[in-house]
């Protein structure tokens, strides 16, 4: 695990109203990490935000801490059923 994967995992949670919702998961290419946080729809709402501010918030957050490694880093927000 990844401290950008810490980092959106603990922003998410400290987000969501049901905190147990949440799932947080990471994949490594060559030059970028991928992670996707997933949960319900209400909860998805609360973390892109008003006009994905919070989304976008999220991203810088993850990017400033793979920086040190030199790693790109994409987060995607997917809505559970």
């Amino acid at each position: 695990m990844s401290h950008a994967r810490d980092v959106v995992e603990v922003v998410a949670r400290g987000l969501a109203d049901r905190a147990d919702d949440v799932a947080v998961t990471e994949r490594d290419g060559r030059e970028s990490t991928h992670i996707e946080l997933s949960t319900t729809g209400h909860d998805l709402g609360r973390m892109i935000g008003r006009q994905g501010r919070t989304a976008s918030a999220i991203r810088v957050l993850a990017e400033l801490v793979a920086e040190p490694e030199g790693r790109r880093v994409m987060v995607d927000f997917v809505d559970v059923p």
